[in-house]
């Protein structure tokens, strides 16, 4: 039985500072610990390392949107140095003191985890069906990048037209998805908090998306999920579900 093709790929983002701007991508390699060079830094706020989720967030700095990562080295982004652009146009090493005690005061440090600092897994992904609909359900045009997702995805019907159907993503968790070389699990949808509310341009935030989320889609929205085969992911691809017997 051939794969299923359910979408194609039409946005790829990666952040290599948890909560900071995201890089826009073309293409990417994609191994067991999601899109290369993602969230491999965050930063830490002092006094609270045992608490289980020490990052420092959009939560506690929605101006973090505005500082712009980049990796001198775009083809290792896993060994690169990593540069980070402020608001007004300056440049820090990302491991600058200078730049912590900026974002969070005296005692905030930044870390650095191979295998990335993520809040539950790896890979995240979107449709472009989910975020309109949520967008007619709370009267506003949104933003892709209030949900932080490493892949957006238009969902396709079997003629391979815009899919109709709204939240396409859900009926996918639990399966496998082959996105260009690559093959990921769909492990979960993505239960959201505060930071979708905080608009990615202005900062402003909107407390009615995060209660219609919470009111309409049990609080979650997009999914999560994990590295089956790792292979290179490019905007265009097409997303399938692989055949049980393949």
């Amino acid at each position: 039985m051939a794969d299923q093709v359910v979408g194609r790929v039409v946005g790829l983002w990666r952040y290599p500072v948890k909560s900071m701007a995201a890089e826009v991508l073309s293409n990417v390699d994609v191994s067991w610990h999601g899109l290369a060079g993602d969230r491999r830094w965050a930063f830490v706020r002092d006094g609270i390392p045992q608490s289980g989720f020490p990052w420092l967030t959009l939560r506690e700095n929605a101006q973090l949107r505005n500082f712009h990562p980049r990796f001198v080295d775009p083809d290792q982004p896993d060994k690169s140095q990593t540069i980070v652009a402020t608001p007004e146009g300056g440049e820090f090493d990302v491991t600058d003191r200078t730049l912590a005690a900026r974002l969070h005061g005296p005692g905030c440090r930044v870390i650095r985890q191979s295998r990335g600092v993520f809040d539950t897994f790896p890979l995240s992904l979107i449709s472009t069906q989910s975020v309109s609909q949520l967008g007619q359900l709370v009267g506003a045009d949104l933003d892709v990048q209030r949900f932080r997702p490493n892949l957006l995805v238009e969902a396709l019907d079997e003629a391979g037209a815009a899919s109709t159907d709204t939240f396409p993503e859900d009926a996918w968790v639990g399966r496998v998805l082959r996105i260009g070389d690559m093959k990921m699990r769909i492990d979960k949808r993505d239960g959201r908090c505060v930071v979708i509310t905080i608009d990615p341009t202005t900062s402003e935030t909107n407390p009615e998306i995060l209660r219609t989320v919470a009111r309409e889609r049990d609080n979650c929205m997009g999914v999560y999920g994990s590295t089956v085969l790792p292979g290179c992911v490019a905007v265009g691809d097409a997303v399938a579900i692989v055949s049980e017997s393949a």
